[in-house]
């Protein structure tokens, strides 16, 4: 008989029936997931508060004062956090009180600050000998906002070259201004504390008297110099060297033209809105030239991008245009510069998000490319969060101080956005409202940083998808 032909039952036939078996279920026991995000912030956070702590205690000492006095632990704290945060608010003005010791110890957290804890960790690293390893790399990365930890080591060193020709090259230019007011030695340290200050977005300055550049309104070198070093610093190492390797706005990556068109485009919004609440008010710009009044209004536009450098007195400036200009402190400069705010990188993701929906189009994108749904989700997180911050750090102000609101919404913007600018209610805060604000720059430059770890940490995949159900809108 054919094996393959099926066999007919007969009646009688007795029927084997295989018993069935069912699987065994082994309990095995459930391996921890290693989480290196939530470490690597507390890291992040930790070297910063560690770097505060030591310049608060080198600020403390009398030989920091010009008066060689003790300087109270609040106002040792406030300045030193504001340095290592580059922001740039002082309870005391940087040249009438602090030493040319306390100055330098300034100077050195400025530039601690603006190049992050770990990138100055790992230069010092380097410069003895030592090998980077995983651990460093991640973190180093996760501070730049690095997905890509290949060649780490490299981009550091080009990047600390390009801070000190930039820092040099600004310092010789601005040496060329104040060695015709000052002499040599005072004009070298001006002019190198000034070049620092502007490339790392810090907004500290030694002209004396809170005035900072105010003096210098029809002066094209210094306050163009100290345009293009905010600029620079404000935009990312990582931006530029896209743009110098590439050198065509077609073949930039999406995050570099992203950057590059929401910075000139709020830019140049500033300096419309700047010039027309401001052109005729004899306190701020009606007195100066028209080519002047344009310079002044340009300044002002970049300087509010976490520079805190100003050429007018803000308490003088129109409403509207403190309200602009606190929009622009908000949004802050590009991830992993020397700037702070939630960054133009997110607020420009949003802003194309918003315009594709108006447009009819399912997934939001812009430049031909796409976003991530999760990437739009955590911007929204970052903005929606901050601004819940900022409403519960202003209340606590306007319960510790007496300054109108207005005031202690500036006040609190700039030092979230680690920009510096100020209505000159800065030295009049109390010590409460000073510990307020010493804990917003803090949380100002490395809260967007850590809550965006922090998403990307918990981001899981889900296996299941809920049913769709629609909500009214509007």
């Amino acid at each position: 008989m054919n094996t393959q032909q099926r066999r007919i039952r007969r009646p009688g036939d007795r029927i084997l029936r295989i018993p069935r078996v069912r699987p065994w279920r082994v309990l095995l026991p459930v391996i921890p997931r290693t989480r290196t995000g939530g470490s690597s912030s507390l890291v992040l956070i930790y070297g910063f508060a560690a770097v505060i702590a030591l310049g608060t205690v080198l600020l403390i000492l009398p030989l920091s004062s010009k008066t060689g006095e003790t300087t109270c632990f609040v106002d040792a704290l406030f300045t030193a956090t504001s340095a290592v945060c580059v922001t740039g608010l002082v309870v005391m003005d940087t040249a009438d009180y602090w030493s040319l010791f306390g100055q330098i110890v300034i100077l050195i957290l400025i530039q601690i600050g603006g190049f992050g804890f770990m990138t100055s960790a790992t230069l010092f690293l380097l410069a003895f000998g030592r090998r980077i390893g995983l651990r460093e790399r991640l973190l180093i990365g996760e501070s730049m906002g690095l997905t890509q930890l290949g060649g780490l080591p490299t981009i550091i060193k080009r990047m600390a070259i390009f801070t000190i020709i930039m820092e040099i090259a600004g310092a010789a230019l601005f040496y060329l201004r104040f060695s015709t007011e000052s002499p040599a030695g005072t004009a070298i340290w001006k002019s190198l504390f000034q070049a620092i200050s502007a490339f790392n977005n810090a907004g500290f300055d030694i002209f004396g008297n809170f005035r900072s550049l105010s003096q210098y309104q029809g002066d094209l070198l210094v306050l163009l110099v100290t345009a293009i070093l905010i600029f620079l610093g404000g935009i990312s190492f990582l931006v530029m060297a896209d743009v110098l390797k590439t050198r065509s706005f077609t073949k930039l990556a999406l995050d570099s033209k992203v950057v590059i068109t929401t910075t000139l485009s709020l830019l140049a919004l500033g300096t419309i809105i700047v010039l027309l609440t401001e052109f005729n008010d004899a306190d701020t710009l009606g007195a100066l030239p028209i080519p002047q009044k344009i310079l002044n209004a340009f300044f002002q536009s970049v300087t509010a991008r976490t520079a805190g450098f100003s050429t007018v007195s803000m308490k003088n400036v129109a409403d509207y245009a403190l309200f602009f200009t606190m929009l622009l402190m908000f949004v802050g400069g590009a991830s992993g510069s020397t700037a702070g705010g939630i960054k133009v990188n997110t607020f420009g993701m949003l802003g194309a998000t918003i315009w594709s929906t108006i447009r009819g189009r399912e997934h939001a994108g812009a430049f031909g490319r796409e976003f991530t749904t999760q990437q739009i989700h955590r911007a929204l997180a970052v903005v929606i969060l901050s601004l819940g911050l900022l409403s519960l750090l202003v209340f606590l102000l306007t319960v510790t101080e007496e300054h109108r609101f207005l005031d202690l919404l500036f006040e609190t913007i700039s030092a979230f956005g680690t920009v510096g600018l100020s209505t000159g209610i800065t030295p009049g805060l109390s010590t409460a409202g000073r510990l307020i604000i010493t804990v917003t720059m803090f949380i100002g430059r490395l809260g967007p940083l850590t809550l965006v770890l922090s998403l990307i940490q918990r981001q899981q995949i889900t296996e299941y998808r809920y049913p769709h159900e629609a909500i009214r809108i509007g």
